[in-house]
């Protein structure tokens, strides 16, 4: 692999972000995340989990609080999140490293699966960091955002607010896995959780609370719920806000690079 690192900036960027960053609302999305990842890995167990931009390590304390493997390792791009991870004394974490953001420290399939979520569309070299996940697991698990919309490029300054760099739907998502030598083995969709949008509209934004403006947040989510149901896969990933995957080293690498 050639020598790519992430940059001081983006490190400096994450230091600030998990110094001065609110828990609570990181702790209410890692819930939603983590009960994505125990969905797409049901049947499966996993001794060697290693989540790679741990952050603070909230997925990583509500893993272990599921007991979901009896042995989780982290690596963090940036120093703050490494420190939080590891005041939090979670039992089943066996090493926490800070990283480059493209160099695992670990060896060939050492893991029985690594995580990732919330992480590859910051990523600037993205097969890059694909490339070293699939050298460093037997599984991987992905979770991104579905960004793409129509006219997303005349949304670019709030995507970069929040440091999106790539935009993803589930068929580009599926599309860059497989080109990459990824099978997917289980996927799901999902929408933002009415009580996720409640907590950001009133408690971050500090909107004024309501019945109307309650009911209208529930009644959005619903519609897209029953909508999906309704008409199809191909609706329901329209409507999602998250996209998760399970996925292995398929047995056949594609022939293009």
């Amino acid at each position: 692999m050639p020598e790519v690192n992430s940059s001081e900036n983006l490190k400096t960027a994450y230091d600030n972000y998990y110094q001065d960053n609110d828990e609570t609302w990181r702790m209410l999305g890692a819930k939603y995340k983590v009960e994505h990842i125990a969905e797409v890995c049901k049947g499966y167990t996993f001794d060697k989990v290693l989540e790679v931009g741990a952050g603070d390590g909230v997925i990583l304390k509500l893993l272990a609080d599921r007991n979901f493997s009896t042995e989780l390792h982290a690596v963090e791009l940036s120093a703050s999140g490494v420190e939080r991870i590891k005041e939090r004394n979670i039992a089943a974490i066996k090493s926490v490293q800070e990283f480059d953001g493209y160099h695992l420290p670990f060896g060939d399939e050492s893991m029985d699966l690594v995580i990732l979520t919330h992480v590859l569309e910051h990523v600037e070299h993205e097969r890059l960091l694909l490339r070293e996940l699939k050298r460093v697991a037997k599984m991987i698990v992905i979770e991104v955002p579905r960004d793409y919309k129509q006219g997303v490029d005349t949304r670019i300054k709030h995507f970069l607010a929040y440091g999106h760099i790539n935009v993803y739907t589930p068929t580009s998502l599926r599309y860059l896995l497989l080109t990459e030598g990824l099978d997917i083995v289980k996927d799901l969709t999902d929408t933002i959780a009415p009580e996720v949008t409640k907590f950001y509209t009133f408690e971050t934004l500090r909107k004024p609370k309501n019945f109307w403006s309650v009911l209208k947040i529930d009644l959005e989510h619903s519609v897209k719920r029953i909508a999906a149901a309704v008409f199809g896969k191909k609706v329901e990933e329209q409507f999602a806000n998250y996209y998760t995957v399970l996925c292995k080293k398929a047995d056949h690498q594609p022939g293009i690079f």
